[in-house]
């Protein structure tokens, strides 16, 4: 027997994409055609956490959500739900509330703790009878341990690395690919009129993703990606040589923030985040100064960072956005739930939440990329997907 969901809550976690609003958007306008109420949970999981406490302030973490309040939402990036990347069930010592401590149990993972019993009893303390979480890898692993506990709900997939499993594209990928190219030719200008390298780094942990496709859109003369180690002495040769042979006396080297040499690890700072990752970040400025200590010439490093995710969305994460949000509201309005909405080989289709913890999507390095060269390898795109995946 199908559910009636009345009373819908939304939220979104991790790091904010360009297309976050259109999502909320248009699961509030669906919902409310239908009858439903929409809640927008604030700054992401914290907000059941907060909201499982004794005298919770629900102003602070709750908004009533109506066609209203959102009908220009979808004009602006980031998010207005704002967000976090707290994992109530992967808690470090100092996240636990006052009201918390000395009565959560540990989490399985060593030295954090558990409150995922506090979000259920929010949940069902409010009345909210189905979730719409959106979000990356840490948002929706919570998600399905949610759903584990009979939590109804519909996760929407969100990150620039594109690599949540289950789903051929996340919302906020198209966007950073495109600014990405854009900076990488703006940039050639000052390289070529300095007769410089140029040295990019993008965003990518774990998936190369973003790097091999805006070095293959961007025509960049090497990248390095998170999947393959590099050699530094290969790549600083191969990029002179690459220098000598352009008329203009540049080139251009991308590489992923999680890139790492040959039997070493990625640059990391500062202490770890919420879900325990430190700041990545720096292996450009590295790979920048082997360049000027192997050649006497001078080298350009730009990190994108925070731009890749900045602003509204491009057409396609609009357009990807919009149907997320559509598919949402329509496998909740008919009752369903336990579902990732997702594009499957070019289609949209819901995939159950628990596919997210399968695995994680990165680069088909034996497919796309040239390991000695350091480059992408596109050759034959006969009945591939869209993203090249």
């Amino acid at each position: 027997m199908q559910r009636s969901f009345k009373r819908i809550g939304i939220l979104t976690g991790g790091g904010d994409v360009p297309g976050l609003n259109a999502v909320i958007k248009t699961v509030v306008r669906r919902m409310e055609e239908g009858g439903r109420e929409v809640i927008g949970l604030r700054r992401g999981w914290e907000a059941l956490l907060n909201l499982g406490l004794p005298d919770a302030d629900e102003e602070r973490w709750m908004v009533p959500l109506d066609r209203a309040s959102t009908r220009r939402i979808d004009r602006f990036g980031g998010t207005m739900l704002h967000t976090s990347r707290l994992n109530p069930s992967l808690l470090l010592p100092h996240q636990v509330p006052a009201a918390l401590q000395g009565q959560l149990p540990e989490s399985e993972e060593g030295g954090t703790f558990d409150a995922t019993a506090t979000v259920v009893a929010a949940v069902e303390r409010l009345g909210i009878d189905a979730l719409v979480p959106i979000g990356g890898d840490g948002t929706l692993a919570f998600a399905c341990r949610l759903h584990e506990e009979g939590v109804p709900l519909v996760a929407v997939p969100k990150t620039m690395d594109n690599d949540v499993f289950g789903t051929d594209y996340s919302i906020g990928f198209s966007t950073a690919i495109t600014r990405s190219v854009h900076f990488i030719n703006d940039l050639r200008t000052t390289a070529g009129s300095h007769e410089r390298f140029l040295v990019v780094e993008l965003f990518g942990r774990n998936s190369g993703e973003p790097c091999l496709l805006a070095s293959y859109l961007a025509d960049a003369d090497r990248a390095l990606i998170a999947e393959v180690p590099y050699d530094v002495e290969q790549v600083v040769a191969l990029l002179d040589r690459d220098r000598e042979r352009n008329p203009s006396k540049y080139a251009v080297l991308t590489v992923s923030e999680g890139a790492h040499p040959v039997g070493g690890l990625p640059y990391e700072s500062g202490s770890a985040d919420a879900v325990g990752n430190r700041r990545l970040g720096g292996i450009g400025v590295f790979l920048s100064e082997a360049i000027e200590r192997a050649t006497g010439r001078r080298a350009l490093y730009q990190p994108l960072g925070y731009l890749m995710r900045s602003g509204p969305p491009d057409s396609l994460d609009h357009l990807v956005a919009l149907n997320f949000g559509s598919m949402a509201a329509e496998l909740l309005l008919s009752g369903k739930s336990g579902y990732l909405t997702a594009l499957v080989g070019g289609r949209y289709a819901p995939v159950s939440i628990e596919r997210v913890l399968e695995g994680a999507r990165g680069v088909d390095v034996e497919r796309f990329y040239d390991r000695e060269n350091y480059r992408p390898k596109v050759d034959n795109v006969m009945s591939l997907p869209m993203f090249l995946h």
